[in-house]
């Protein structure tokens, strides 16, 4: 890439005080100058009314900004050196990771919590997947790439662009640099194994944000009892439940892909899947079906999706949280534990927690939080944007 060029953008006043502070998001109607966002990746000097400097960032529409802050000093050059060094200082914050021969898969780079907005960047056992968020920061992908190549020891790097008009991942070849990986990558977290594929599509097979909850499920709640897991997707957390030594774990997604994905993961662990229920099935559906046959479950797991549409039911997290977990209630053990997690980040633990009491309070049932988790420490979170430490997880005893 050639020296990017500068373009100076009027601020309007009242979101001059919000960025200043370390608001990292260019919001879409912060910008008076909106006739001079020309094309996606520029970088953007912002003054206020009298021109005096604010912040440079760079222009890349993603859900409710047109961009992201990179720098609060007039004299940085957004250049090569500028992603090296983000990406050196990220790298180096993650090296305990790096030596742990238990855990194979991580975060490296977490966006706006690493100071670069919609740059995602995983390791996972010496190959590298880069998500892009923006056409903006996809601009700069050479500088990204380049650097990344420099710094890491990698097998092979392989991205998802996530930037079509709908939002999307756009499906294309995911390759960019080194040797293709010989899929499934088996990777570990916590000494358990995972199958992970970076070339089909837009997941790779499990949600590493969720490692520390994976554990504790092993190391604490799951002997010897009956477990569900609801969108469950590849199995993840029947796995580690079943290797801390559930009695029996029943996985449930809407998915035709979630059963053969599923068998994968516990087969690679040596667990018979057979042993294990595996069952295709809208949740609420199931829901119905376990109460018809009153089943019960000593841990139920709920780690829905922020939105999901089936042919019955449309689900959003922030409206149907509660009703979900009032259907849970119904078929989970009297002392037995509800795990209910969200990754939605339109709010915060505390809507979440007056959700869970609503539910319990309309269906009459008491109970008591007993853990409560974030992100792992890899996901570098930026505290002057409470949307990034968007993961909300509790254990619920049911009373």
């Amino acid at each position: 890439m050639n020296q990017v060029k500068e373009t100076t953008i009027r601020l309007k006043k009242n979101f001059i005080n919000k960025i200043t502070k370390g608001y990292p998001l260019i919001e879409k109607n912060a910008v008076i100058d909106t006739n001079k966002l020309t094309h996606e990746g520029m970088v953007i000097k912002l003054v206020d009314n009298n021109n005096k400097f604010i912040a440079k960032g760079y222009y890349g529409k993603q859900n409710k900004g047109n961009g992201w802050i990179l720098t609060y000093d007039e004299q940085t050059k957004i250049d090569y050196d500028f992603f090296r060094d983000r990406l050196n200082k990220a790298i180096n914050l993650r090296k305990e990771f790096y030596n742990n021969q238990d855990t194979t898969a991580f975060r490296i780079f977490n966006g706006e919590g690493d100071n670069i907005g919609g740059l995602t960047i995983d390791y996972f056992d010496g190959y590298y997947l880069i998500n892009w968020y923006s056409e903006g920061i996809y601009m700069f992908r050479e500088y990204i790439i380049k650097a990344l190549s420099e710094l890491t020891d990698y097998k092979g790097i392989y991205q998802k662009k996530r930037f079509n008009d709908g939002g999307k991942y756009i499906d294309d070849d995911d390759f960019v640099i080194g040797e293709r990986g010989n899929f499934p990558i088996i990777v570990k977290e916590n000494g358990v194994k995972f199958a992970v594929y970076l070339n089909e599509g837009a997941m790779v097979g499990f949600f590493i944000d969720q490692r520390d909850v994976r554990n504790i499920i092993k190391e604490k709640y799951a002997k010897n009892k009956n477990v569900l897991n609801t969108f469950s997707y590849t199995g993840a957390f029947s796995v580690f439940a079943a290797k801390g030594g559930a009695k029996k774990t029943t996985s449930v997604d809407l998915a035709n892909r979630s059963r053969k994905k599923t068998v994968e993961q516990f087969e690679i662990n040596n667990i018979n899947a057979d042993e294990q229920d595996i069952i295709v099935e809208d949740v609420f559906k199931y829901f119905k079906y376990a109460v018809k046959k009153q089943l019960l479950f000593d841990l139920v797991i709920l780690d829905p999706p922020s939105f999901a549409k089936s042919k019955k039911h449309t689900f959003s997290a922030s409206k149907d949280y509660t009703n979900l977990l009032k259907e849970a209630i119904l078929i989970t053990e009297k002392s037995g534990i509800i795990i209910a997690s969200t990754n939605c980040s339109s709010f915060d633990m505390k809507r979440f927690k007056e959700f869970v009491d609503k539910a319990f309070h309309e269906t009459n049932t008491q109970y008591n939080i007993v853990e409560e988790f974030y992100l792992p420490t890899d996901f570098k979170i930026n505290t002057k944007y409470k949307e990034s430490n968007y993961l909300k997880v509790l254990f619920i005893k049911k009373s």
